[in-house]
């Protein structure tokens, strides 16, 4: 094929043999969500590049990195999305879903093609696909508990068993305040051991070098203060709290305190769900991420309303999820014998199976049917590769 007609690169095709676990994802998140009584919110592919830059913040790899950015016929400053909550958040303010008429708090759902400019990798591409949920307007341990244990039975209900829960919380915005000055005091002392990253996020969010992935940035996290000396009482009450909700709806969890997010708009709750499978090695591998956001609403202008969501990528869980009916794909294969048959007679036998095949589907049965001139033994073979359940044949 010539170069210039093949797929952009980090862009996947999603074939047709590989769907069906797709579809199995989709479907369970969906029956999960409705449990829960979430609903679907649909928003754009393409937002105002401020709905991102100013929520996900200058530090974050996405917004200094990963952002597919680019000018449109009118000179705007128009983003792929590279997330879904910005969005949902654009959206509950424009659309005034904080008004009184709105019960709180609003619960929604999201499915779709998020976009990255990264190295591709066996789980993750430039555009990828997210499922995800936010709850807004309301600030609430229970609420953020509730949040976590929806996306576990989702997980449950694929069945991934070997989940872990990671835990911790960056408290409200008095604790991240007094946390980040004793972060920037203390990595003061090693500026020039740090990465170029490091280095820059020292002024714009400190707490993102906790995250970092350099192995020397590392070493110096190892020896930096913990977040929880900095926390008000306020913001211990809220995590011990949350804590007990988790235990009252059994979710066991672990509180990893060097845990703190990629997007600067967290605030308390923030949390990762592991997956142990063969396909990840066999080792604890993030399959979701979510927290607690209690500014964003304010930030595009709507009223003091906190939020708490999570996102999950489809490509990696599709990685350990099996199809629903593996091999199952048609109830009925119609077979037409057309050896030695004129044009006529074979036009009828095809059209006499299409009929039949029509009145098969109308009774709910999944239908293919041979169109073609070709031996019973070829067609027969067929409808064995499709583990149909019964064969009719038509002469």
């Amino acid at each position: 094929m010539d170069g210039n007609f093949k797929r952009v690169r980090g862009m996947e095709d999603i074939l047709p043999n590989e769907t069906s676990v797709w579809q199995r994802i989709e479907g369970t998140a969906r029956d999960v969500f409705a449990k829960y009584n979430y609903a679907e919110m649909r928003t754009p592919m393409v937002e105002k590049t401020d709905v991102f830059s100013r929520t996900s913040g200058d530090s974050s790899d996405i917004v200094t990195k990963q952002m597919y950015t680019f000018e449109d016929k009118g000179g705007r400053s128009i983003t792929l999305r590279p997330e879904g909550t910005a969005g949902i958040v654009r959206s509950f303010v424009e659309n005034k879903l904080f008004g009184p008429e709105h019960p709180k708090p609003v619960k929604t759902y999201y499915m779709g093609p998020m976009f990255r400019y990264e190295r591709p990798g066996a789980t993750h591409n430039r555009e990828f696909h997210q499922i995800g949920c936010e709850t807004i307007g309301m600030v609430s341990p229970q609420i953020d508990a509730e949040v976590i244990r929806l996306a576990v039975d989702i997980f449950e209900h694929l069945d991934i068993k070997d989940l872990r829960v990671e835990l911790n919380t960056l408290g409200d915005d008095e604790s991240r305040s007094a946390y980040r000055d004793t972060l920037v005091k203390y990595f003061e002392q090693y500026k020039e051991e740090l990465s170029g990253d490091s280095q820059r996020r020292l002024d714009q969010n400190p707490l993102r070098i906790l995250d970092s992935k350099d192995k020397n940035d590392q070493k110096i996290v190892a020896g930096a203060p913990k977040l929880e000396d900095s926390l008000n009482e306020r913001s211990k009450t809220y995590f011990a709290n949350l804590k007990a909700a988790l235990d009252i709806l059994k979710v066991d969890y672990v509180v990893e305190d060097r845990l703190v997010r990629g997007l600067d708009y967290y605030t308390d709750t923030v949390f990762e769900i592991q997956a142990k499978a063969e396909a990840f090695g066999d080792e604890y591998t993030t399959i979701c991420a979510g927290g607690r956001y209690n500014n964003m609403v304010q930030e595009f202008g709507g009223p003091e309303m906190g939020g708490v969501g999570f996102a999950f990528g489809e490509e990696r869980l599709a990685t350990v999820v099996s199809a629903t009916d593996e091999g199952k794909t048609v109830d009925c294969f119609i077979c037409t014998d057309t050896k030695g048959k004129e044009p006529e007679e074979i036009n009828a036998i095809f059209n006499k199976a299409l009929g039949k095949a029509a009145e098969l589907r109308t009774a709910g049965k999944v239908v293919e049917v041979n169109y073609q001139e070709r031996s019973m033994k070829s067609q027969k073979k067929e409808a064995f590769k499709l583990n149909a359940d019964d064969i009719l044949v038509i002469e």
